[in-house]
């Protein structure tokens, strides 16, 4: 086995980005060993947590320590600071560049002109980051074909769960005609909790209590976040060309207790459901409440986990179920993608 070391350009220090470096910190070992994986960070740009630059590499110790003790790492001790995000995408001593800033649904910003210029530049991209694939994807493919590089998102539907991976590798040359998923954990706690018999208006707060949803949970419990990750599947999974506006969508501000109660007499349970079925080529998308009977798979995936059923043609239907949020959730899907240009650029094992 041969082994190779990646340079890697991290944009984004927050909660994704840790997670990720500390999986590295953790198992650059068991990496090394088992997939002749190694890396160096060379470079982190991030404007609030601060940003550091060196082609020899970061001591990724040193960076945990950093954020852990001060809540940034602009006391790094050597490097360049004087560097932005722009300067890593277009740097010679960058092979990856993992883009993991937040995700803005309306305009890709600044996610997409990150992963632009990393592409036009011939790096390898990896990124979590939902705006920019659901808004431009066709775009961003083309380009990484044109330039002979890698560009991969496992992370942005269900976390580290291996749903975009699932679909495109494991289930290759399966036809997916529909697929229906619990895709926001936020609003499955909630439901969760009125089954429990909590208000809606109780289980939100419990639910911000305990950070599964924001101060303004907007996105979450009017069905955006869902519906993003809904334009996601049917572009990426299915040959769509859909917009978020293409999406029928409704969220759970709606659904009261007795809905609820009502349901589950009739031996079902009220999930929030995105779904999407390809019929004759037409692709239909829609993010709903719905009553789903006990026996379905996703009928029994409660608190903030998530889950995606697949029907394919060949195997009839395929359910997982995991982790939809989380730092090192997120930062495992991260590693998933850069350990996967690696096997399919230098022989790397499995």
């Amino acid at each position: 086995m041969v082994s190779h070391t990646w340079r890697i350009g991290l944009i984004g220090f927050g909660n994704v980005g840790q997670g990720f470096v500390r999986i590295l910190a953790n198992k650059g070992g068991k990496l090394r060993e088992r997939y002749g994986f190694e890396f160096k960070i060379v470079g982190i740009a991030d404007p609030v947590k601060g940003s550091v630059f060196d082609p020899e590499g970061l001591d990724v110790k040193k960076l945990i320590e950093l954020i852990d003790k001060y809540g940034h790492i602009r006391d790094y001790p050597s490097g360049r600071k004087d560097i932005d995000s722009i300067f890593l995408c277009r740097s010679d001593v960058v092979d990856i560049i993992v883009e993991v800033t937040p995700t803005n649904i309306e305009t890709g910003e600044p996610g997409l002109t990150h992963i632009r210029e990393a592409l036009k530049h011939g790096k390898h991209v990896v990124t979590s980051n939902k705006g920019p694939i659901a808004i431009a994807y066709p775009e961003l493919k083309k380009l990484a074909e044109e330039n002979g590089v890698f560009l991969r998102f496992e992370g942005v539907v269900l976390s580290g769960t291996p749903a975009i991976n699932l679909a495109l590798e494991a289930l290759a040359g399966a036809d997916i005609k529909r697929v229906q998923g619990i895709v926001n954990g936020t609003t499955n706690f909630i439901l969760t909790k009125m089954e429990e018999g909590m208000t809606y208006e109780e289980a939100l707060k419990e639910a911000q209590r305990l950070g599964y949803a924001e101060a303004d949970p907007t996105a979450d419990v009017e069905g955006w976040d869902a519906a993003i990750k809904t334009v996601i599947i049917a572009n990426v999974l299915m040959g769509g060309s859909i917009t978020i506006k293409d999406v029928d969508r409704e969220g759970i501000t709606k659904i009261t207790l007795e809905d609820v109660r009502k349901a589950k007499e009739e031996g079902c349970r009220i999930k929030l459901i995105a779904e999407v079925v390809k019929e004759e080529g037409t692709i239909k998308a829609s993010v709903k409440p719905r009553k789903i009977p006990l026996a379905h798979p996703l009928a029994n995936v409660m608190g903030a986990t998530n889950a995606l059923t697949f029907e394919t043609d060949h195997l009839g239907p395929v359910t997982i179920v995991g982790p939809g949020a989380g730092r090192v959730e997120t930062g495992q899907a991260i590693l998933t993608d850069v350990l996967a240009i690696h096997r399919y650029t230098h022989g790397g094992r499995i």
